[in-house]
């Protein structure tokens, strides 16, 4: 789930952050793990640049919700299936970080314009956890839910070829699977 960003924000109090929102849209933050670090310069750590950023790698939309649709983030439900298999499942209530809280926390480090997406993180069960990544025909469908009634759906999210084979340029072919954003992780159950 991320936050679409309505006008420009800097330096946010928690308790305004959800203003300066236009709405909600679904995201899939896919991630080339073996390119996370860097086997060429271990030094520098994680490369979240190239791990992140290979073409068709945030599948996005294709609807935005208005703000006043959902005004309280607090309690949605968020699920994604992998070729039908539940592989996420969770309610934004277990979310370490709230979503107003997230955004405020944006607007300190940097400056929100309208349009920027503010991801929010996801619940536990991406490809590593069920000890399997993406791979080429694969179906993803996610859905946001509130007391039982569908907010948002995306469905026929299909892998293809350009997605795995993507070569980054210090190391070979990679495959990509959905990742949890640091910081921004939901509570266990």
């Amino acid at each position: 789930m991320a936050a679409v960003i309505g006008r420009r924000a800097r330096r946010m109090r928690r308790e305004d952050a959800l203003d300066v929102m236009a709405g909600w849209v679904i995201v899939n933050d896919l991630t080339l793990r073996e390119q996370v670090w860097r086997p060429d310069l271990p030094e520098l750590g994680t490369d979240f640049l190239a791990s992140k950023n290979a073409p068709t790698f945030l599948p996005t939309g294709p609807v935005l919700v208005p703000r006043a649709a959902v005004p309280d983030p607090s309690d949605l439900h968020v699920t994604l299936r992998l070729n039908g298999e539940v592989m996420q499942d969770q309610s934004t209530n277990d979310m370490i970080f709230d979503v107003a809280e997230i955004i405020a926390h944006c607007s300190n480090v940097a400056t929100l314009l309208p349009g920027d997406l503010v991801l929010t993180g996801s619940p536990a069960g991406n490809g590593l956890a069920h000890g399997r990544l993406l791979r080429p025909g694969d179906r993803m469908d996610a859905t946001i839910t509130r007391a039982r009634r569908t907010v948002h759906s995306v469905r026929s999210r299909t892998v293809g070829e350009r997605l795995m084979t993507y070569r980054p340029p210090y190391g070979g072919l990679r495959a990509a699977t959905p990742v949890t954003s640091p910081g921004c992780r939901y509570r266990a159950r």
